[in-house]
């Protein structure tokens, strides 16, 4: 059985889908070192020090999105992109769980 297909991502620039895959490259390491969810600091550990490079690339496409004269960042589009690839469930890694009653 084939899964299903999902919608096709937004027409995008590049750098504003440069901006979405940095974007989601930190937001997944925050979701590792998210300490309601981790199970080991070595793995947290790691995934700090890949944040420095990655919050710096998400930096280095923001700055060539406001470089190129795209000074507005079309919210609408990009959120769209982002639940394309599946960034609501990636987001909510890094927020606190649930409560489980204890």
């Amino acid at each position: 059985m084939l899964p299903p297909e999902l919608p096709p991502l937004p027409a995008l620039t590049r750098a504003e889908a440069e901006l979405i895959d940095r974007y989601l490259e930190v937001v997944d390491l925050l979701g590792r070192i998210n300490p309601a969810r981790a199970g080991h600091t070595y793995g947290g550990v790691r995934a700090a020090q890949a944040l420095v490079g990655r919050a710096t690339a998400l930096r280095d496409a923001l700055t060539l999105m406001h470089q190129r004269g795209e000074n507005e960042v079309h919210a609408a589009t990009l959120a769209r992109a982002l639940r394309v690839l599946d960034g609501e469930r990636r987001a909510g890694r890094v927020g606190v769980p649930p409560s489980t009653g204890r």
